[in-house]
């Protein structure tokens, strides 16, 4: 007969909204950092061009490797318990 899966692991929805919230907090977050460093602060927020963006760009991307490849999950999974 057919054994079943009793572990599914977390919700679609739950790892959605971790990847969503994760982006945004990253992008708001890094891209507050990098207009910092760079002069990109702006009275509503932050602006970026050219390589300041390029680089914000690139640190999004290692966020998500970095925290899902060494430290287990990124921010937002592990707060949603959206990690498989």
């Amino acid at each position: 007969m057919g054994e079943t899966k009793t572990d599914t692991g977390p919700a679609t929805w739950r790892i959605v909204l971790a990847a969503l919230l994760d982006f945004f907090t990253a992008f708001f977050v890094l891209g507050f950092l990098v207009a910092s460093v760079t002069g990109g602060r702006t009275e509503g927020g932050f602006q970026l061009n050219g390589l300041p963006a390029f680089v914000l760009f690139a640190l999004i991307v290692a966020y998500f490797v970095v925290f899902n490849r060494y430290l287990g999950g990124t921010i937002w999974k592990r707060i949603l318990k959206a990690q498989r």
